[in-house]
Parts: structure tokens; sequence; C-alpha cells
């Protein structure tokens, strides 16, 4: 049988988010510690209720949600409700629940689920990196029980902000420094991968008719303001994961990566790929994805999904 995977997801739901957490909740190759939250594509309070919204449609009442950061540590905020709606999930009502996020903030809670756990974990960040780039100031001794970082952000081939950053990083490019600086094991699968893996339009027609979960995501992807129909909705977040699963569907090389954090190229995540300015690397960083693969994949996932194992809601009016 094959070990499970103990996770801690860093996260902004976001609708690529919902995506992911659909698998990494459902999979049972994963160990889901506890997810934490972020804010990035919304507010934190509405990327944590989204979170508690998909714990909860799942049935994951055993994964603790851990609100995090409200603000990036330098920069002033902006979000990506353009993007992802004014509650970062639009389009599919949820049914009611009553749980609530932990007491705990999210570094608190991560520094105690790292400290508490007798095997090393890994942390998959999927939003801006506030609460990892706190956690490192405050609790570097935490980090020696952590496995290794996957992230996704940053590119090394332009820009979904500017011509030169991505989102997450530009959302918080002091954190993005201070994490991709900390000497942990980073694996980064930046824009320039997960434009590649989209979700065709004939992915997602058979997505709509095979249960409630592929109808839930329909209704998501339906407000979804990346890509398009004709080409396919790029499902960043849910990279990672397919990564973790399937690494050999991914093209890696090592660079060291510089992250920018003033000036008209804030947010960019430069690569050294000529080794002039460091003889060392520190990022692993995806170049390329078997995109077929993904998508033969991602359907798999969500089809050994069942209505029995979900709290349905109900499509919007």
């Amino acid at each position: 049988m094959t070990k499970k995977i103990p996770i801690i997801f860093d996260t902004d739901p976001g609708i690529d988010d919902a995506a992911a957490l659909t698998v990494l909740l459902s999979n049972k190759q994963f160990d889901v510690r506890l997810i934490t939250t972020v804010a990035g594509n919304v507010s934190v309070d509405k990327t944590t209720a989204n979170a508690l919204k998909l714990t909860h449609f799942f049935n994951r009442r055993d994964v603790p949600v851990a609100q995090g950061a409200k603000k990036p540590l330098v920069k002033a905020f902006k979000d990506a409700s353009n993007i992802h709606g004014v509650n970062g999930m639009p389009g599919y009502q949820f049914e009611a629940t009553n749980q609530k996020p932990l007491s705990l903030n999210a570094v608190e809670a991560i520094r105690k689920t790292l400290t508490e756990s007798t095997d090393k974990i890994t942390i998959v960040a999927v939003g801006a990196f506030t609460n990892l780039a706190k956690l490192i100031q405050q609790y570097p001794e935490s980090l020696e029980k952590i496995d290794r970082v996957v992230v996704m952000g940053g590119s090394i081939a332009g820009g979904n902000m500017t011509s030169v950053a991505e989102f997450n990083v530009y959302t918080d490019p002091d954190a993005a420094k201070i994490l991709f600086d900390s000497g942990l094991d980073i694996t980064m699968i930046g824009l320039n991968v997960t434009q590649k893996a989209l979700l065709t339009n004939e992915s997602m027609n058979v997505l709509s008719h095979m249960n409630e979960t592929g109808n839930m995501l329909t209704q998501l992807f339906s407000f979804y303001g990346d890509g398009n129909l004709a080409n396919g909705k790029p499902m960043h977040d849910v990279n990672t994961l397919f990564f973790l699963l399937a690494p050999n569907k991914y093209v890696l090389n090592d660079y060291w990566i510089d992250v920018v954090t003033d000036g008209p190229a804030i947010g960019a995540t430069v690569a050294d790929i000529q080794s002039f300015d460091h003889q060392s690397t520190n990022i692993h960083v995806a170049t390329d994805v078997d995109s077929e693969a993904f998508n033969a994949w991602y359907l798999l996932e969500i089809a050994k999904i069942t209505d029995t194992a979900v709290n349905a809601g109900k499509v919007e009016k």
C-alpha cells in the first residue's frame, strides 16, 4: 500500500483553489493535517469561509482550518475578485455549515501541527506566502519538521499581473523572498507551466454530467474569469497535487530564483539560468507538464467521488 503524504495546505479559495481542495479532500493518498487560509483571491474572512464550505461539502470535519494573514507583510493588499467573484466561489450554493476555524491563527496552527507530528510534513502553498514567511521568521526551529514545500506561484516566462509578475508572488513579494531564501526544499510550479495545464472545454463538458462534485465544479468554473472556453481554463493550484502524485509528468530544472520586492518589476521571479550571479540553486522549477495526462487524471479523480460522499448544495437561482 502506498504511504500517505502528510500535508499542510495553505490556500486562498478562489475557484482553482476549490478545484485543488476537491482532490486534496477526496484522494486517500493525502493525509491532510491542516488547511490554512490567507488573503489573496479574496479577503481572508472569505477564503476561510470558502475552505470551511469545502471541508463540509466533502464531509471532512476531521480536517482543521486555521485563518491566516489578512494582508501582505509590506505591500498593500489587492484581491482578484475580478477573476474569482466577490466571494471567491460564486455559482454554487453550498449547504450551510456551523463549522468554525481553529482559535489558533494559521502560523500558530502550522507550528503546532509540525511540532506534534512524528513524520515530516509536506507544505503545499497555493496563495500568497505570508503565513509561511511569518512561520520562518517567528519559529525557525519548526522548519526541521518540513519535508518539502511545493508552491504554485511565480513564473520564469511572463506574468499575469504585470509582464513579469504572477499573482501569488505579486500579492506578497516580500513573503515570497523570505520563503525562497529560507533553505527549505522548494518546488515551484509557476505560471509558465500552469497555463499549459488547461482543463479543456471537452473535459468540462464531461465533468458537468459526472456527479454532484462535477456539477459543483462546473458551476464554479462558469464564473471563473481566467482562461476561456475555446482554449481551456487553467487549473493553476491543482498542479501542486498532480505533481505530488505524478512527478514524472513534469519537467524540472534547478535554478537560483530571486524575487523582486520593489520597483516596476515587483513580484518578478528571476531565474539565474546562466548561473551568472549564483553558483548554487535554491528552487526546483517546473518547466513543462504533460497537459493531456493532467486532463485525464483530473477527470478520473472527480469520477471517483460518489454522491453519497458529499453534502450536496444546489445551484444558485
